[in-house]
């Protein structure tokens, strides 16, 4: 089995003390791919993971490539217990993928936001 089938996930993150959703999807996605995001935003059923978190998501049109995207980094001790403190990047890549292959990718909680583009697009 292909190492990251069921562990790609969509951007994402924690919503701030009176963040209003949507402008938290904004900056997360800035910050973990480089690009600022504007335009008409549909939002989709949330969806919950199996730690308990809720997923907020929404849908834009647009054309992103993703050999451009850039993210924040963060501090980790590594290797853990050694003292050293090494920056790791937010995300290690972005992809577009066919809707078929995305549905195997994405972790099996966020599968129903594909769900819901798909249905969207039929309604357009």
């Amino acid at each position: 089995m292909n190492k990251d089938m069921c562990s790609w996930t969509i951007p994402k993150g924690e919503i701030d003390e009176n963040e209003d959703p949507l402008q938290a999807a904004i900056r997360e996605f800035k910050e973990e791919t480089g690009v600022l995001l504007n335009g008409s935003f549909t939002e989709l059923k949330p969806v919950k993971q199996k730690s308990g978190k809720i997923v907020y998501a929404w849908a834009l049109k647009g054309d992103i490539n993703e050999k451009n995207l850039v993210c924040n980094t963060f501090s980790m001790e590594w290797p853990p217990g050694s003292g050293r403190f090494s920056e790791f990047p937010e995300i290690d890549r972005g992809e577009w993928f066919p809707i078929s292959t995305a549905t195997e990718k994405i972790i099996p909680a966020q599968a129903p936001l594909i769900t819901q583009l798909i249905e969207l697009t039929k309604s357009t």
